[in-house]
């Protein structure tokens, strides 16, 4: 038991803030860790197989978003329940939340299998991707799609261990997973000359192994979070609630990839240059979103515990103080990465067109990406109370359509069309999104106090 009290945290006593940066800062280093391994994929192809290449991996991830984001989001409904039964006590509760999330991340995998191997060409091609680099990137999509499945397994089961407070787990997977796929990059790609196939078996691979890891901790649990194989099934009402809340929060993300799938096909029209250097400049971004990120997910959890446990002025100090969080770290790792960011945009391309263009994205977005992190932490906190449907419609109509509308109109107009006009959508969609959350979790908290 002394084991799982060091692991576990409880959210709903003792000071906020001390707590959080528990929670938060191993999942900061999970997410930074994952980033690196990926930035690792993009820097090997980059630098040893081509632009070409660069630009063929680095163009797949909107739309790997967009295929994963309903299931992820049913992983976040997972997270949600969970630690409401957690914080709540409610012990039978929480075991069915373990079987039933499980097995649904299995029937998950397999789904996004099937539609990722079928449908990757034709979408890709929808999204306007150059002929240089449509079969690399078809070639790339169809092996990730077909070892999906880990990652899902992974997914559902390091969002049940966050639901306790368990971040450090997930952080020791990915540190091994991530050293391995590095090294398979090395091998398949320097060692045996292959391309983004070589990429792609090496992500694949990780990530069984994540898998492979995270199921054995579940299987080795010895409180409410224990699995047992023949458990193993569909409780309806517990899928019911993590339907309730994962898909919306997973429809918000499919239409929030939606958006930048559209977005993705507009850049892709300026050529492989521009793609590079917006796909080496998203990639730096990810290291900034992921910290900020991290106290997003704890604002999730901790405000999903605590409603659990009936505290709400505890959930009110949760909200401001992962506010305050984000403004903090969000500022600062864009001032550092502005400062560096040619110096950065050069590990992936020796191309000085290439770290140009990826520069010109690098000054719109790290002047105001503080403002993404304190959209999406408020989108959690209001999430995390029970509510899933507001967000999805704040982000539908303050980021998805206002971008969409952007890119149909201003961008039309040939004075607007470039990269500039697009990657300024993204901080104006931000502020809309933002101050419409609040309006909207002040009228939930009043409620909540009656």
């Amino acid at each position: 038991m002394q084991t799982h009290k060091t692991i576990q945290i409880n959210m709903t006593e003792g000071p906020i803030l001390g707590k959080l940066l528990q929670f938060s800062l191993p999942l900061i280093f999970s997410s930074l860790l994952q980033l690196l391994f990926n930035a690792a994929d993009i820097v090997v192809v980059g630098r040893f197989a081509g632009d070409n290449s660069l630009a063929a991996v680095g163009s797949t991830g909107s739309l790997i978003n967009l295929l994963v984001n309903l299931f992820t989001g049913l992983s976040v409904g997972t997270n949600v329940i969970a630690a409401h039964y957690f914080g709540a006590g409610k012990t039978d509760e929480l075991k069915d939340t373990v079987h039933t999330s499980m097995t649904l991340s299995l029937f998950s995998g397999l789904i996004l299998t099937i539609v990722g191997i079928v449908f990757a060409k034709p979408i890709l091609i929808l999204m306007q991707a150059p002929k240089e680099v449509l079969e690399l990137a078809t070639i790339y999509l169809r092996i990730y799609f077909g070892g999906i499945t880990a990652t899902t397994i992974y997914n559902f089961g390091s969002a049940l261990l966050r639901a306790k407070g368990d971040t450090k787990r997930p952080l020791f997977i990915l540190f091994i997973s991530g050293i391995i796929n590095v090294i398979l990059n090395m091998i398949f790609v320097l060692l045996f000359k292959m391309d983004v196939d070589g990429v792609g078996w090496a992500t694949v691979i990780s990530q069984i192994i994540s898998a492979i890891f995270i199921v054995y901790i579940l299987l080795k649990e010895s409180d409410d979070f224990h699995l047992e194989i023949k458990k193993m099934k569909i409780n309806t009402a517990i899928l019911s609630q993590i339907i309730k809340i994962g898909v919306p929060a997973g429809f918000q993300g499919i239409m929030f990839s939606f958006s930048n799938v559209i977005i993705q096909a507009s850049i892709n029209s300026f050529g492989p240059v521009v793609i590079a250097g917006n796909s080496a400049a998203c990639n730096l971004e990810g290291f900034i979103y992921t910290s900020m990120n991290g106290f997003s997910q704890g604002a999730l959890t901790f405000c999903s515990q605590n409603l659990g446990a009936r505290k709400i002025d505890r959930i009110k100090k949760v909200v401001w103080i992962s506010q305050g969080s984000i403004i903090v770290i969000g500022s600062l790792l864009s001032g550092i990465f502005l400062i560096f960011g040619r110096q950065l945009l050069g590990i992936y391309s020796k191309s000085p067109e290439v770290v140009d263009a990826g520069m010109v994205r690098c000054w719109v977005i790290f002047t105001t990406y503080y403002l993404c992190g304190m959209m999406d932490s408020m989108a959690n906190s209001i999430r995390g109370i029970g509510h899933s449907l507001i967000p999805v419609i704040i982000t539908i109509f303050g980021v998805c359509v206002f971008r969409l509308l952007l890119i149909f109109t201003v961008f039309q107009i040939p004075q607007f069309h470039s990269p500039v006009t697009i990657y300024i959508s993204y901080p104006i969609s931000w502020i809309i999104a933002f101050c419409a959350q609040v309006v909207a979790y002040f009228h939930i908290s009043r409620k909540l106090d009656k």
